[in-house]
């Protein structure tokens, strides 16, 4: 699944795929901004994490969780 995650006063947004499903990371993203945590922690599919700040989150888009047809569809 493809998340975007917009932060506060940056022009770019940070954009990768990750292995969790959507339910898993709304409620990951709805639990760190209830109980005030200063970061969240994503980790994309190639291995690599991200810490986010809270307090600077714009917005999160959840992409689709089903995978890309590859080639033609008759």
């Amino acid at each position: 699944m493809e998340i975007r995650i917009g932060i506060i006063n940056t022009g770019r947004e940070l954009s990768f795929e990750t292995a969790a499903s959507a339910d898993e990371v709304r409620t990951q993203v709805s639990s760190a901004l209830e109980q005030s945590t200063p970061h969240l922690s994503f980790a994309d599919v190639k291995g690599n994490s991200y810490l986010v700040p809270t307090a600077q989150l714009a917005y999160i888009e959840l992409g689709t969780e089903e995978s890309r047809r590859v080639g033609f569809v008759a």
